[in-house]
């Protein structure tokens, strides 16, 4: 039996977020990942690197699952419930998770550590991860690309311009350059994302809260309704969600 609009709103307002990880969506939503494989090219990095930082780190799912650490493995993390969840996850691995509140500064020496990564940070302090870098170091990061998800926030929020996102490619790569760093890889996708359900659509904005920042299902639920028609018509809502693969590196001294 189909489950009715109600209890699908339920389900996805009763669902716990913390954490980061998307488990609860299998079968209810699919996003296409990008073709470079992130966590691949971290865990190589990870492998040849000897003290290592992972900003915003989350609930350090995703550095866990690196098959090797360095010597010196330490994440940054500001939101409370994310903080108790990486610590358990990282810890049995060695590395060390320090409350931050995500704000310049960083807490730690310059010059701290010879790779530093982070994937879909919310805000990327330039000057601070070139502070932080020794040397010839390396910053990896997957970031959020320019119109992320645009058709959910036009469907619940209207018309919304292309192209001002402040994600753009270029921009990042000034932004880099500014600070210093000498960009050695820089590419971009656009992956598609699909909703199977109204339920999931209502887990998803409550986990990724910068998407539509006043969601409330009751603030939403006339739009709501309309998605769960939108869905039953169609089988799926459409979105297509931006990453970017930014590698830098911190000239090393001359001579």
């Amino acid at each position: 039996m189909t489950e009715s609009f109600d209890e699908l709103v339920a389900q996805g307002e009763a669902a716990s977020v913390d954490g980061w990880e998307f488990s609860w969506l299998d079968g209810r939503a699919t996003e296409q990942r990008p073709s470079w494989g992130y966590q691949r090219l971290m865990g190589r990095k990870m492998a040849l690197a000897a003290a290592a930082l992972d900003i915003q780190t989350g609930g350090g799912e995703v550095l866990a699952g690196v098959a090797k650490l360095p010597p010196i493995a330490v994440a940054t993390e500001s939101w409370p419930p994310n903080l108790a969840r990486a610590t358990r996850n990282l810890r049995p691995y060695g590395a060390v998770v320090v409350a931050d509140q995500d704000e310049p500064p960083l807490p730690f020496a310059d010059g701290a550590f010879d790779l530093v990564v982070s994937r879909h940070p919310v805000t990327v302090w330039w000057e601070e991860i070139a502070r932080v870098l020794e040397p010839g170091g390396t910053y990896l990061s997957q970031q959020i690309g320019p119109d992320n998800l645009h058709e959910i926030k036009e469907f619940f929020r209207g018309p919304l311009p292309l192209g001002r996102s402040g994600g753009e490619p270029e921009l990042v790569r000034a932004r880099a350059e500014a600070a210093g760093l000498e960009v050695v890889d820089l590419r971009s996708e656009s992956l598609l994302v699909e909703f199977f359900d109204v339920g999931a659509m209502v887990y998803f904005l409550r986990k990724v809260i910068w998407i539509v920042p006043d969601f409330a299902v009751e603030k939403y639920r006339d739009r709501l309704a309309d998605l769960h028609c939108l869905i039953e018509r169609d089988g799926r809502f459409v979105a297509h969600s931006r990453r970017i693969l930014i590698e830098a590196r911190k000239p090393a001294p001359r001579g």
